[in-house]
């Protein structure tokens, strides 16, 4: 069951001018969650916002052995954003979860493609270390604007992950979306000596991305699951305010809450058009 905790801020990390991680004193949130859910969180104590906002949880912190709280990958582009830009240490976060379903897990020999857009990173930090504990064979296919935003690389790379960079202006890796080296070594692990290779693909970015990556997944016969990124104002299922749309059985599709049957989904699930 989710809990709700006034999370002091332990620390604010900046990334950049727009980007932050802030680690927050939640261990009752922390060491229930999975990897692929999230919190809904809110600065301050007065009603300036309103409503909470969802994020990915995205590291839980151990120390000795000891959960004592989880961090949260942010991008400054609203008000709640600008907030959190801004927290100092022993400021205090609301803070309610975990919440939603979590990814499903691969075991070797099966591996774990991770697709990450931007921000979109923030679900794969507990997904890579909870894979890399089973042994599972992990490669993070990691698209931005620029060199200068993508984060963590030494992070992934100190754990055995795999890194497949890209980003728009050619500034760091391949130029070009993250999508073109995902087929590409799709395609590559669909020939004849590696037909037989098991690959579930991980991916949360912006939707137009996780339509993409579903596709090119379904096209080479892979798995695929997608964190989707919907705005929420309750993450309990209450408000309606985060449907999408999912495929039925004759063709047609309805609706469901992705708070609460998301945020992750099989890619082939979902209504794309």
């Amino acid at each position: 069951m989710p809990v709700d905790v006034e999370a002091r801020v332990i620390r604010n990390t900046r990334l950049s001018s727009d980007y932050n991680v802030i680690a927050l004193a939640a261990p009752e949130i922390a060491g229930a969650v999975e990897p692929g859910q999230f919190v809904m969180v809110k600065p301050g104590r007065g009603t300036d916002p309103l409503l909470r906002r969802p994020f990915s949880v995205f590291e839980v912190l151990r120390r000795e052995g000891r959960v004592e709280g989880l961090t949260l990958l942010s991008k400054r582009i609203g008000a709640v954003t600008g907030l959190l830009f801004d927290v100092v240490e022993g400021d205090v976060v609301s803070c309610l979860g975990p919440l939603g379903r979590p990814f499903n897990l691969v075991d070797p020999p099966a591996e774990a493609w991770m697709v990450a857009g931007g921000v979109g990173l923030a679900p794969f930090a507990t997904l890579a270390e909870s894979l890399v504990a089973r042994g599972t064979k992990t490669t993070l296919f990691y698209g931005a604007r620029s060199g200068a935003e993508l984060f963590y690389l030494d992070w992934f790379e100190s754990r055995g992950i795999r890194l497949v960079l890209s980003t728009e202006d050619g500034s760091r890796g391949e130029r070009g979306r993250v999508t073109v080296p995902l087929e590409r070594e799709l395609r590559r692990a669909g020939s004849a000596d590696l037909e037989s290779a098991d690959i579930k693909v991980f991916a949360c970015g912006p939707e137009p991305m996780l339509e993409a990556v579903s596709q090119l997944a379904a096209k080479y016969g892979k798995r695929s699951e997608v964190s989707v990124e919907r705005v929420m104002g309750c993450g309990m299922g209450g408000c309606y305010s985060c449907v999408i749309p999912v495929r039925d059985a004759g063709g047609g599709h309805h609706y469901v809450r992705s708070c609460i049957s998301g945020p992750v989904f099989a890619g082939a699930d979902l209504a794309w058009d």
